[in-house]
């Protein structure tokens, strides 16, 4: 199923207006300390779909204690998804019933809410989106040189704000956006340069940073782990710096993947092997405020 284009406009929209709430910087006192002492609970969240069906998932959050690393909490769902996969927009596909999973959790154990959410997906570090604002009448001048407030030029207004960014919003957590690939933005691309500084990376907690054309750094690139070559794609997601989120991650570490991501991983996978035929509970992929859904409800 595609999108239609007035559900990207309205999806493109949305992105813009939760973008201005991204807070880059570390705003808990845990954080600030280098051995994040009044750390206790980090959190976890995975997607895991049936093969060969990507419209059935298992929603899976984890509560891990700090440093222990020792799961407190565990909630696996299945659960429908019903947006369609767009580039760029994959939030809109799966933040929803990633937020449904921890208001469960807020419902039913509020003590164990976790402090920071690291989720497996990128924040910051994601391609530029394209805001498109309407206008009496088209406007020809670039995007970088036009005044008008409302243009109906296509305009890259948008830059970074994956999952990580849009659930971190949304619940108002600590979000970090920890990959295992590179995604391709602001010019950044697994060329040969790229693998040879990946390759560089020699031991546990080294890392370099991903400066893309604009000059943002957008990530950093982590060896998380002495027994595999292979890094982490680390960013912002949201009330948290760059910094604190490498280190974070770091010391979540006992393998590659860290421990909150790579169990709510295990037990959404384990969940499908153990109930193929759970039932489903519904979860439609709403818009996520009351403006955006007048809006749906005009346009769809």
């Amino acid at each position: 199923m595609a999108a239609s284009p007035a559900r990207r406009r309205r999806w493109e929209r949305e992105q813009a207006r939760l973008k201005a709430s991204v807070v880059e910087e570390d705003t808990e006192e845990w954080q600030k300390d280098p051995h994040f002492s009044g750390l206790q609970r980090v959190g976890g969240v995975d997607l895991s779909y049936i093969k060969g069906d990507e419209s059935r998932a298992c929603a899976s959050l984890v509560v891990l204690s700090f440093p222990a690393l020792e799961v407190l909490y565990q909630d696996c769902c299945m659960v429908a998804v019903t947006a369609p996969y767009v580039a760029g927009f994959l939030a809109f596909r799966e933040v929803p019933v990633l937020v449904e999973a921890v208001q469960r959790l807020q419902q039913k154990e509020p003590q164990l809410q976790p402090q920071v959410l690291l989720v497996d997906g990128n924040g910051l570090l994601h391609p530029r989106g394209r805001l498109f604002l309407e206008s009496p009448a088209p406007c020809a001048a670039p995007w970088y040189s036009c005044s008008l407030v409302s243009c109906s030029y296509s305009s890259p207004l948008l830059a970074g704000f994956g999952t990580a960014c849009h659930l971190g919003v949304l619940t108002d957590l600590p979000c970090v956006g920890v990959a295992k690939n590179l995604l391709h933005a602001d010019g950044l691309v697994r060329d040969e340069l790229h693998r040879e500084q990946v390759r560089s990376l020699q031991r546990s907690g080294e890392t370099f940073p991903l400066t893309g054309t604009s000059g943002k750094v957008l990530g950093m690139v982590l060896r998380s782990y002495n027994n595999s070559s292979k890094p982490l794609y680390v960013s912002v997601g949201h009330r948290v710096s760059l910094g604190t989120a490498v280190r974070l991650v770091r010391a979540c570490c006992r393998f590659r993947v860290p421990e909150p991501i790579r169990q709510a991983d295990i037990r959404s996978r384990e969940y499908l092997r153990k109930q193929p035929c759970a039932p489903l509970e519904v979860l439609q992929a709403v818009p996520a405020s009351p403006e955006s859904k007048k809006e749906a409800e005009l346009e769809d």
